[in-house]
């Protein structure tokens, strides 16, 4: 068993995690690195917030820095779980596929084990494009209110947050093409669609809050 098999992705050591990245191993692959640049995102948003916790001009705003570190930092540790979660997801479609197929009946567990397999591997990111959106908002926050010393780090972390929400709408694309119902994969594309177009716009929003603070 390897180090990246038995170690959940939050305690390996970056080179660990990166070279089980670039291996020829199916997973971890594209939706766990959604998780982690997510993850990623999330501290930025916590960096910003305590650098502006304690500062002088900023004593209205103690609180909601308090909060922002709070909820950036809860979904840091969510994000990583989903990282482990996505792996663990499509190690699932693998398996299907080396399931038994010499009988009629075998063959018909090896396709609906395939089919919920997909499925599972689809969910998986797109939580986690769900979530990044979300906290997409709280980015912008971080960027506009907190320390302007610290606005490009909020800014990075929006823009982190806008990468994962894309790798993993990717990766809910290709999973959601192998799906034979059309209603579901139809469901799960316009689902994508929509948080697509609302990232796009919450980018632009921590953008431009970046630069109303370099102006001011």
């Amino acid at each position: 068993m390897s180090e990246n098999e038995m170690s959940p992705i939050a305690t390996q050591t970056i080179e660990v995690f990166l070279e089980a990245l670039g291996s020829d191993a199916p997973t971890p692959g594209g939706g766990a690195a959604s998780a982690v640049e997510a993850a990623t995102g999330c501290a930025l948003i916590s960096m910003v917030a305590n650098l502006t916790i304690g500062k002088k001009g900023f004593e209205e705003l103690e609180d909601r820095m308090r909060n922002m570190v709070t909820e950036a930092d809860t979904a840091r540790a969510d994000f990583l779980r989903l990282a482990d979660a996505d792996a663990h997801a499509f190690d699932g479609v693998m398996a299907a596929f080396k399931m038994p197929k010499e009988t009629e009946a075998e063959k018909a567990a090896r396709r609906a084990a395939i089919q919920a397999g997909y499925e599972e591997a689809a969910q998986v990111p797109l939580e986690i494009a769900g979530k990044a959106v979300a906290l997409m908002e709280l980015a912008e926050d971080a960027t506009a209110m907190g320390n302007p010393q610290a606005a490009s780090d909020g800014l990075s972390g929006a823009t982190s947050l806008y990468a994962a929400a894309l790798c993993a709408i990717a990766n809910v694309e290709i999973n959601a093409a192998a799906l034979k119902d059309p209603t579901r994969r139809a469901a799960m594309l316009d689902e994508v669609a929509a948080l697509r177009s609302r990232a796009d716009g919450s980018l632009k929003g921590s953008q431009t809050a970046f630069q109303l603070r370099l102006s001011s």
